[in-house]
């Protein structure tokens, strides 16, 4: 193989789409979307820029939702994608943002009440994972501070609600059913349908 060194804007290797329910100041929920997350155990790391609503929101109120929408959903969530719940828009943020405090009814999206946090889920989404903020890491580099900065939310998931039609002997996600939305260099894909095989610690 030859290689070239580049510069790519983003470094989104193929990875999960979420829309995080956060909660806002006069108790609605703001749905907005991030592709910026990992997950060890039952604790998520979520990365968010400084001039968005959900990381204000995290300071005030540590709660959130994270819903994972399946790749049918990708149109709802470009629908977000240049909403922003800040009032007024950031500077940083006015040549491709604005602002739109009903989130879930320009998506086409249905509010559910959750059962351990106060932001609302998303009905359409097939996974919700409601969760706690524990901490915020503030996060360093030249490039980050060119976007105005970021900060890592460490959430501990409370409770988790998947579709039934994925859920396989109670308690296990069908891997071969269940397929993430994916963020790929800024497009849209769906996992492939073809399974190339499975880890030793596999159960199902």
């Amino acid at each position: 193989m030859e290689f070239r060194t580049i510069e790519p804007k983003i470094l989104y290797f193929g990875t999960p789409v979420a829309l995080i329910s956060s909660l806002n100041e006069d108790g609605s929920t703001n749905l907005a979307p991030m592709s910026s997350f990992w997950a060890l155990g039952w604790t998520l790391m979520l990365g968010l820029l400084d001039e968005t609503k959900t990381a204000e929101n995290f300071e005030r109120h540590p709660e959130c939702v994270v819903n994972l929408p399946s790749p049918d959903m990708w149109r709802e969530v470009e629908k977000l994608a240049p909403l922003t719940g800040k009032d007024p828009v950031p500077e940083i943020k006015q040549k491709q943002f604005r602002y739109e405090p009903h989130k879930f009814e320009v998506a086409g999206l249905t509010p559910l009440a959750s059962e351990a946090v106060q932001p609302m889920r998303a009905e359409e989404c097939p996974v919700h994972m409601e969760a706690r903020v524990r901490k915020l890491h503030r996060l360093e580099g030249e490039k980050l501070a060119q976007l105005g900065g970021a900060v890592a939310a460490e959430v501990e998931v409370l409770k988790v609600h998947v579709a039934s039609d994925f859920v396989i002997d109670d308690h296990y996600v069908d891997p071969g059913k269940w397929s993430p939305l994916i963020y790929n260099f800024r497009h849209y894909f769906r996992l492939g349908e073809n399974e190339l095989g499975k880890t030793f610690r596999a159960e199902k």
